[in-house]
């Protein structure tokens, strides 16, 4: 083998690894001569076991130092003659360091090979006869492939806006006003600017109601009007796909409304409905001689004992004949002035004037001190966005004693109140939506041909004021008492 390596040292790795194949076989050989002697020495033990234990373990021992002399042999005597061999070729290429790593690799390469033959004709079974051993399949592969991950739902487009075409501020175009001061504001139906859009949950039921006593967790969420973590238990949505008597009942009628008023309250939606930036409108129209407009009742009553509402206005019609309000009566059925009325805005006659009121007895001497008002002069009615909020607080075990009541604007207390003794509890209570035309309060003055609307958003009924109950009591301290009419 020495030879071989040297005459063929200048040819390429790949015949020197012809010659560590012949290696390997002459290894593989020299095992398998091992492992046939063992074999046969096991054979003769097997056959003398009969003679005796003791002969049978004296042979045993036998077998076991030829298996350990013949394999260590086998072994040694593969590894001294690869080394010889590389020794040999190096020895004569000093310079070739390249081919040196070849056969370094080569090398290492059949120390593995003598090796994994060594272990493979051990002759120290654990336990058992050579031909008794049970083999381990190998560990199957997994049944299951690899699945990709499915994409992610999240790089997804939105849908399309579901709401594509503009709101039309008249969709009825016979009502086209003449007056542009009788019409809503340019571009006044376009998204508020710096408006974070919200959504709420179902209302909760109310807990008096329900069969279990645990709680059920309120939702806290930022209002339209921008106050933030109230805890809201009800809040419509005004959408243009809700008709609007998903909240509200239409009151109809020309009667006067015990106010001598004008205007015929009817259900068209050109009287009342909703825009696609969530707001809901009542539309007062006056057009050859003719008045209608929209008074609406709301299912919801304030439901709890105590608790705060608010409603943002986002213009309000101001005009001579006009009389917008967002007022507060008893649920049918009731019984005028006695059982109470609560007004949080109201407004007539083009004054900008913004009425608080509260009232439960009759416009007549005898019930002078039945009537509570505080007048707010807000320049910007018309054309600018204000929110105003009533707070009320029941309050029981107190004789000659009922609960107090708060009304706000834009944050700030602006009138407090007792709750009457003789009016309805406050639970019972509902809101109303409506523009009068005419009647006694605007003085018999009837308004010019035009369209005129009452636009309000962000409706919400909230478990307390904003600053919470403790804010409640600091305004009690702070806030003037409606004086009488």
């Amino acid at each position: 083998m020495c030879r071989l390596a040297k005459n063929k040292s200048d040819n390429t790795p790949s015949q020197l690894n012809q010659s560590f194949e012949k290696l390997d076989n002459h290894v593989e050989d020299a095992c398998k001569g091992v492992q046939d002697q063992s074999e046969r020495a096991f054979d003769e033990v097997a056959s003398g076991g009969k003679d005796g234990v003791n002969d049978r373990e004296d042979g045993l021992e036998k077998v076991r130092e030829r298996g350990d002399n013949g394999g260590h042999s086998g072994s040694r005597g593969g590894e001294l003659l690869t080394q010889r061999v590389l020794t040999t070729f190096i020895a004569s290429h000093p310079h070739s360091s390249t081919m040196s790593s070849s056969l370094n690799k080569l090398f290492e390469k059949g120390k593995a090979k003598v090796k994994e033959y060594s272990s493979s004709h051990s002759s120290h079974p654990s336990q058992g006869y050579p031909s008794q051993q049970q083999q381990q399949p190998p560990y199957p592969a997994s049944p299951y492939p690899p699945q990709p991950y499915p994409q992610s739902p999240y790089n997804q487009q939105p849908p399309p806006n579901q709401h594509p075409n503009p709101y039309s501020p008249n969709p009825n175009p016979l009502y086209q006003h003449q007056n542009p001061q009788y019409g809503p504001p340019p571009g006044q139906w376009g998204p508020p600017p710096s408006q974070v859009p919200s959504s709420f949950s179902a209302p909760p039921i109310p807990q008096h109601s329900k069969p279990s006593a645990r709680p059920v967790p309120t939702p806290t969420s930022t209002t339209e009007n921008g106050d933030k973590n109230r805890i809201i238990y009800w809040q419509p949505t005004f959408s243009p796909s809700i008709p609007v008597t998903q909240n509200f009942t239409h009151e109809l009628g020309a009667h006067g409304w015990g106010n001598n008023e004008s205007q015929n309250y009817v259900s068209s939606p050109s009287n009342s409905f909703h825009t696609p930036d969530g707001r809901l409108v009542v539309r007062a129209i006056s057009q050859n001689g003719q008045y209608t407009s929209a008074r609406l009742t709301s299912h919801q009553t304030l439901s709890r004992a105590r608790g705060y509402l608010s409603v943002s206005i986002v213009s309000a019609p101001c005009a001579e004949g006009i009389w917008p309000a967002f007022w507060l009566l008893p649920k049918d059925p009731f019984k005028w002035p006695e059982d109470g009325e609560v007004d949080i805005f109201e407004s007539w006659n083009g004054d900008c004037v913004n009425h608080s009121c509260l009232h439960w007895g009759q416009y007549n001497g005898e019930d002078w001190n039945k009537h509570r008002v505080i007048e707010t002069h807000i320049p910007s009615m018309a054309s600018s966005r204000h929110t105003f909020g009533f707070a009320w607080m029941e309050e029981e075990g107190v004789p000659g004693w009922r609960g107090r009541l708060m009304w706000y604007i834009d944050g700030k207390p602006v009138m407090r109140g007792c709750i009457p003794l003789g009016a309805r509890r406050m639970e019972e209570f509902r809101i109303l939506v409506n523009v009068a035309m005419g009647g006694n309060v605007c003085q018999g003055k009837l308004p010019r041909e035009g369209v005129y609307d009452f636009v309000i958003a962000g409706l919400a009924m909230c478990q307390e004021p904003d600053g919470g109950w403790d804010g409640f009591e600091r305004a009690w301290r702070e806030a003037p008492e409606g004086k009488t009419m």
